[in-house]
């Protein structure tokens, strides 16, 4: 007897129906740029994107302008679509972080910002309607280091511990053709020795043990971490004719997209084309559920005695690094080259006074020589009308 074919009863055709529905839907993301002015954010998003999202700013007359004294959160919105598939795209710019003279709590719109976005949200869940939902929740933070070969400064720690325990944090060296590839390489091993003993919470791609190809690449992306980028939006032919993203020096081209020059097309793979759903859902599952407990304890202790605030529970972590003597060393730089700073600036303001005060004292010599070569003008012009008997 033959046996009877047993027609499968059609629950794998699930995903199937799933990605009609993504497909037709689109998604949203959302990414900010944080970092100091003059890093290339802004020349960045338009290389990642492959187009000009955002104009850069004038250069001409901007010494007339005022300075901006707090950064300025802009939203830049726009709706990319490729192979039918649109992504509705928002890009938070933070212009001029660390620019002032006193940088004190400096990176609080930021901070504020991405509060204000969750709580935006957990508000328009409970409303009756939530098919209008507007979400500005920010999926990945790149926060653009200064390439000084050296360390980091004491307000990228700060900035970076805060943006951490917020959203999926990602440091990117910028300009990294500014370093040779032993420097970068020294420069990486630093940031990431001082991402340890700080306990900054930074973005690391999940490795999936069940894909060896998938696995490989997480990999490479946490060992390529901080990424160094170059951004351009310029095209140059090269040999043969090909055209390329980059920059022009004497001695050759930088290719932007080439991984012997940078780690554009790995920090690309890891927002666009590998790691985007894992970075939308762990916005969601981790950071914005984490602030949603916070805020629903916050409330239901509000009229008990041992009422604790969200920064309080937020900053209540142990230092498991503090008696670790491989980093001992590594934090006693940090506060010697901060101390340096703090003298430097002290004696750059002292000299400035001393400056001032010596050119008020010229100033009132040459007024006083003024005044009394006026008095002795006047006393002139009276003896002559005296003389020609005017009174």
């Amino acid at each position: 007897m033959s046996q009877a074919i047993v027609e499968p009863i059609g629950i794998t055709n699930l995903p199937n129906q799933r990605y009609k529905i993504v497909s037709k839907k689109g998604a949203t993301f959302t990414l900010m740029v944080a970092g100091e002015s003059g890093l290339g954010k802004t020349t960045f998003v338009n290389t990642l994107f492959q187009t000009t999202l955002k104009q850069h700013q004038e250069q001409r007359n901007r010494l007339t302008k005022p300075l901006k004294k707090t950064p300025e959160i802009e939203i830049i919105r726009a709706e990319l679509e490729e192979k039918n598939f649109k992504l509705r795209l928002n890009i938070i710019d933070t212009p001029g972080l660390g620019d002032n003279i006193n940088n004190k709590n400096s990176w609080l719109p930021i901070i504020d910002f991405m509060d204000d976005q969750h709580h935006s949200f957990m508000k328009q869940e409970t409303q009756p309607s939530r098919l209008t939902r507007k979400d500005l929740r920010v999926h990945a933070c790149l926060y653009f280091i200064r390439p000084t070969g050296h360390t980091l400064k004491p307000l990228d720690i700060e900035v970076m511990k805060k943006i951490g325990t917020r959203a999926n944090l990602i440091p990117v060296i910028a300009k990294a053709d500014t370093l040779t590839p032993n420097e970068m390489l020294e420069f990486k091993k630093r940031i990431r020795e001082i991402i340890e003993v700080q306990d900054i919470r930074i973005y690391s791609p999940p490795i999936e043990i069940d894909d060896q190809a998938a696995s490989e690449h997480a990999k490479q992306l946490i060992e390529s971490m901080p990424f160094a980028v170059i951004g351009s939006e310029e095209e140059f032919e090269i040999e043969g004719g090909l055209l390329i993203k980059g920059r022009k020096y004497p001695w050759g081209y930088v290719d932007v997209e080439n991984d012997q020059h940078c780690d554009f097309r790995k920090l690309r793979s890891l927002l666009l084309r590998t790691n985007m759903l894992d970075l939308i859902l762990s916005t969601e599952e981790l950071h914005y559920e984490t602030f949603r407990t916070l805020k629903m304890q916050d409330s239901n202790n509000i009229n008990g005695s041992n009422n604790t605030s969200n920064n309080d529970i937020t900053e209540k972590k142990i230092d498991k690094f503090s008696n670790n003597p491989k980093f001992a060393e590594e934090e006693k730089k940090i506060k010697r080259y901060f101390a340096e700073q703090l003298r430097n600036e002290d004696y750059r303001f002292k000299q400035w006074k001393q400056n001032i005060h010596t050119e008020k004292n010229r100033l009132n010599h040459d007024l006083s020589t003024l005044q009394t070569e006026l008095k002795t003008l006047e006393e002139q012009v009276k003896q002559l009308k005296e003389k020609k008997g005017l009174k």
